[in-house]
């Protein structure tokens, strides 16, 4: 991964972290992801929200109701769970949208963490 990648990754990490630290664990997902939203705002850092994931099928693409969490810079996409732990299901979920999005690097956060740092896997297609 570019250097480039690497800061945008540490910076998108940095604003989660800051949400964690104010929330903590035990909320719903959607209250991490509205919070993060806003702190990449004030960050200002570029990002799509319940970004659609379209399937191509047979020459069609088809709304299948597949969303992104968080698009970052049209090259991160953020995955957020607040769950007791990850499973295989969830990381399968990334890379689904990383393939059907053609985006290389997924982070998937799980906020239901003490320390955030745990809560965090990073994915490369």
């Amino acid at each position: 991964m570019g250097r480039e990648f690497e800061a945008l990754s540490r910076r998108v990490i940095g604003c989660a972290i800051d949400v964690h630290r104010a929330l903590g664990p035990g909320l719903l997902e959607s209250a991490y992801e509205q919070c993060l939203a806003h702190e990449l705002c004030l960050a200002q850092i570029p990002f799509e929200i319940q970004k659609p994931v379209p399937i191509a099928y047979k020459g069609v693409c088809l709304d299948c109701g597949y969303r992104i969490d968080l698009l970052v810079e049209g090259s991160l996409i953020l995955e957020l769970k607040s769950v007791e732990a990850l499973l295989g299901i969830h990381e399968a979920q990334l890379l689904t949208y990383m393939k059907l999005s053609r985006v290389r690097v997924g982070l998937l956060i799980n906020f239901n963490v003490e320390v955030l740092r745990a809560g965090i896997r990073r994915f490369v297609l």
